[in-house]
C-alpha cells in the first residue's frame, strides 16, 4: 500500500520547478508530484508498506520514496523483506503486473490483485479475490488511519529533505514494531492503548 505524504512547506508548481526557480523557501525541493484517483495530485512523498492482514494490523516491511515512484515498483523490494511463511500479496488493480507476479513466484507466493474490465469478473478466481479483499480493505485503511492519529501527522510532514523524511516514516514503522513487541512481551492486549503508551514513554 502507497499512501500520500504532503511536503512540508508550500508546494513547488511544475512550471517553476521545469524552469528551476524556487519561489519560496520553504518548498522541499527534493519531493516530487504524484496523482492518485482517491487523493488527486499531491506534492510530496510516499510511504509503502506491507502489512498482514489479522485482528493485529503489523507492519511487516516499509519504505519511503518520493511521491512519484510507482506502487508496482517498489512492491518487489518489499516482497524481499517478507518472512518465508507469506504465502498470499494482497495488491490493487496497478499491482497486477507480470514483473509483480514473478517476484511472487520466486518465492512460491500468490498475488492476489483486482483485474481490470468490467464487473463481475467472470473468471473462475473472482470469488476468491472478492474474500480476499474484503480482508485487505479491513486492514489497510484502519492501520493508516491508526497511524497517522499515534503520530499525529496530520497530512503533512514534519521535516524536509529525502532523508530526514525517509527517517521519519520508516522509523515511526519501527517504533510501532517495538510497541507491539513490547505489549506481546508484557502479556499486555496488543494494539491497544498505543498513543497513551508512546506520550508516557
Amino acid at each position: 500500500m502507497g499512501t500520500p505524504l504532503r511536503a512540508h512547506g508550500g508546494v513547488w508548481p511544475k512550471k517553476h520547478r521545469l524552469a528551476g526557480e524556487v519561489p519560496h523557501r520553504s518548498i522541499d525541493t527534493e519531493a516530487t508530484w504524484s496523482k492518485s484517483g482517491y487523493h488527486g495530485w499531491w506534492y510530496g512523498w510516499k510511504r509503502h508498506v506491507a502489512v498482514v492482514v489479522g485482528s493485529v494490523w503489523i507492519p511487516l516491511a516499509a519504505a519511503c520514496t518520493i511521491a512519484s515512484d510507482a506502487d508496482n515498483l517498489i512492491a518487489p523490494k518489499l516482497l524481499e523483506q517478507l518472512p518465508m511463511l507469506v504465502r498470499y500479496v494482497l495488491g490493487d488493480t496497478h499491482d497486477n503486473t507480470p514483473e509483480l507476479r514473478a517476484a511472487c513466484a520466486l518465492h512460491n507466493r500468490a498475488l492476489v490483485a483486482t483485474r481490470r474490465g468490467p464487473y463481475p469478473h467472470r473468471d473462475g478466481g473472482g470469488e476468491g479475490r472478492r474474500i480476499f479483499h474484503k480482508g485487505r480493505s479491513l486492514a489497510l485503511e484502519p492501520f493508516n488511519g491508526v497511524f497517522k492519529n499515534i503520530f499525529a501527522w496530520r497530512g503533512q510532514m514534519p521535516v524536509t529533505s529525502r532523508k530526514r523524511c525517509q527517517l521519519f516514516a520508516v522509523g515511526s514503522i519501527l517504533l510501532y514494531q517495538i510497541v507491539l513487541m513490547y505489549q506481546h512481551q508484557r502479556q499486555q492486549p496488543v494494539d491497544v492503548g498505543i498513543k497513551a503508551l508512546l506520550r508516557a514513554a
